[in-house]
């Protein structure tokens, strides 16, 4: 058969490659021009991943953003206040972000095996950067056996991206107390009733808990923090900006520090 590689050169792609897992040759051709294939008959299997990835690989976005050169940075040079500005910026981008304190926290267990999920920043200062979350989770339990981890922020309407990295430390009890106590009612009685990443027999095992909870300690009552539940704090020692470019050829610049959180800042270009 001849087929035209038009408006899906994607789909023409993908059928060619799972042509080839059935000994037929294939040609790569640019939109407008065909090529020559023989006809071959998908299991149901070949089929399925046929149709579930036919069209991720194409999927990309083009950026287009002001070069961040070396001179747009801060005034003192300074990792912390250049999140800040950045951060701050993505804020009063208005309704682009739901949630613009969102990051990625990546931990790893004492052998090197990583896992990562979404939590909330919140706060930051020239310390570094703090969360807050249930001690006895796999999180916590990867950050007792290995005190470092890796943040990620992501502003895609900005292009731009921010990658921390640095040791972790536990927020002293009275910070996780005025923390916990400045959230609403439902998240106290939440985070006190869930013992974070066991197994639960069902859902309403865990509704249940949090209702008996809510019962004993109701709206407008004092809810003891857990003694499981507190903050974090990441100590930085390396944090990179990064800004999205055309062809590719995307910004990364890297403040460093060897030595401590005395030690001065080392600012870095890294290739895209």
């Amino acid at each position: 058969i001849s087929l035209p590689i038009s408006s899906r050169p994607m789909f023409c792609r993908s059928w060619c490659a799972a042509s080839r897992s059935a000994g037929t040759a294939w040609i790569a051709l640019q939109p407008g021009a065909t090529a020559s294939v023989r006809t071959f008959k998908m299991s149901s299997a070949e089929k399925k991943r046929f149709e579930m990835g036919e069209d991720v690989a194409a999927l990309r976005k083009n950026y287009e953003s002001t070069p961040f050169t070396e001179d747009q940075l801060v005034a003192d040079r300074d990792p912390i206040s250049q999140f800040d500005s950045w951060f701050k910026l993505a804020k009063e981008t208005g309704t682009t972000y739901e949630e613009v304190n969102a990051m990625t926290l990546a931990t790893s267990s004492a052998e090197g095996r990583p896992s990562a999920r979404m939590v909330l920043l919140k706060g930051y200062d020239g310390d570094g950067f703090r969360f807050f979350s249930n001690y006895e989770s796999r999180k916590g339990g990867e950050l007792a056996a290995n005190p470092f981890a890796a943040l990620v922020f992501y502003w895609p309407a900005l292009n731009r991206s921010v990658r921390i990295e640095g040791r972790v430390e536990r927020l002293p009890g009275d910070a996780s107390d005025d923390y916990f106590h400045s959230r609403p009612h439902g998240s106290q009685i939440g985070s006190s009733c869930s013992r974070q990443s066991t197994v639960l027999a069902s859902r309403e095992e865990v509704v249940q808990a949090n209702d008996a909870l809510a019962a004993r300690f109701p709206e407008g009552s004092d809810v003891p923090r857990p003694e499981y539940w507190g903050g974090y704090l990441v100590r930085p020692d390396a944090i990179e900006f990064w800004q999205g470019q055309s062809s590719r050829l995307h910004d990364r610049i890297k403040f460093r520090r060897d030595g401590g959180p005395s030690a001065p800042w080392v600012i870095e270009r890294l290739s895209p």
